[in-house]
């Protein structure tokens, strides 16, 4: 926790509110999804750099709104188990964040255009999607979040939309190998909401948001980190087998121990030990992203 009576200034406040750990999460999907794009000589520089500016834009809106409405909802207080959140400690005010969630989404809707130039309609859609999908996660009359949908929330839009929509806006084609690749991507990036959610499963049910976590128990949630780690790496030998690829797409596996040493973390601590299994769930995404990226493009 960060002791809020040290002078703490307001553009480190909005860098906390953006929750920089976390956004690594963003940068996996672009990464992959471009690799792909080398790989069918279709790299566009300037459209993946647009894809990647609009997928950590939409990932910090996300947080920005996520720490409004828990803040609002009586989610988040001072003696959270988590990391600090700036409503909850009174480094931002709430009129100050609604401000700030518009101006980071309107910005990710401008330059998004310039995909909508390249790649039409569909992208439009889909960049509309993800924006109100952002602040649908925990904002409006059925947040996604409280209601057990926040996973699927995930897994789709970092993984499925964030991976295929990269190399489309590149290739300007559907790959079936993009979507096969979004797999473990999305399944590591939703096992950092896991963990989240299973650290915070009784403060969560106390304030009425019922996570996966908090509907079907802490077990269930242990169960849930490890099927989306196997499925990871399991997925490396589909891709192999089905599209030729060559062996280097298994330096994924480099990181196997990581993910290893995660799943007994997640099965043995417990509060505020789990802070560190999450943002080391966040590095394992990364990692495994880089290895995979690499392998694609070799």
């Amino acid at each position: 926790m960060i002791d809020t009576s040290t002078n703490i200034s307001k553009v480190e406040s909005w860098i906390l509110a953006s929750r920089p750990k976390t956004l690594l999460a963003a940068v996996v999907p672009v990464l992959i999804g471009t690799a792909i794009a080398i790989q069918d000589g279709a790299f566009n520089p300037a459209a993946a750099f647009i894809a990647l500016l609009c997928s950590v834009f939409i990932q910090v809106g996300t947080n920005f709104v996520n720490d409004l409405y828990d803040f609002l909802s009586g989610t988040d207080k001072k003696d959270r188990v988590g990391p600090t959140r700036v409503l909850a400690t009174g480094l931002i005010s709430v009129q100050e964040m609604k401000i700030g969630i518009v101006l980071i989404f309107l910005t990710t809707f401008l330059m998004g255009l310039y995909l909508v130039y390249l790649g039409g309609w569909i992208i439009l859609l889909i960049g509309i999607l993800s924006i109100f999908s952002g602040i649908a996660y925990t904002a409006g009359p059925y947040p996604l979040a409280y209601n057990g949908l926040g996973d699927i929330f995930v897994f789709i839009f970092f993984g499925l939309v964030g991976t295929v929509g990269t190399h489309y806006v590149q290739a300007l084609e559907l790959s079936k190998l993009a979507i096969w690749a979004s797999i473990p991507v999305g399944a590591l990036i939703t096992n950092i909401l896991v963990v989240n959610n299973y650290r915070d499963a009784d403060e969560d049910k106390q304030a009425g948001k019922n996570t996966l976590a908090v509907k079907f128990g802490k077990s269930f949630t242990r169960i849930q980190y490890l099927f989306f780690m196997i499925l990871s790496y399991a997925i490396l030998f589909v891709v192999y087998f089905t599209y030729k690829q060559s062996l280097t797409i298994f330096l994924p596996v480099l990181s196997l121990p990581m993910a290893v040493m995660l799943i007994k973390m997640i099965f043995t601590l417990k509060g505020r030990e789990l802070n560190k299994t999450l943002e080391l769930t966040a590095k394992l995404s990364a990692i495994y992203g880089v290895l995979f990226a690499v392998g694609l493009i070799l």
